[in-house]
């Protein structure tokens, strides 16, 4: 899944909890769903800064990237 799709989730799930039409029960199901795509979307975001950081200025003033492994 990527980082666009979990957020399109997530923004439906924000939208059906707001229209206040779900059981309670509902409610909580697709809470916990959201809370898992939320923490797939924080890690994403976690994973891209992470590498933005890594990008670092070479002596000749040109740009590299440099491998790093992510800790899961």
């Amino acid at each position: 899944m990527s980082f666009e799709d979990a957020m399109k989730q997530l923004e439906q799930i924000v939208e059906k909890l707001g229209e206040g039409n779900l059981t309670l029960e509902e409610s909580l199901k697709i809470f916990e769903e959201g809370m898992e795509l939320c923490k797939f979307c924080n890690k994403k975001l976690d994973e891209a800064e992470y590498k933005v950081e890594k990008l670092v200025e070479t002596e000749e003033g040109k740009l590299s990237i440099e491998k790093f492994e992510m800790k899961e």
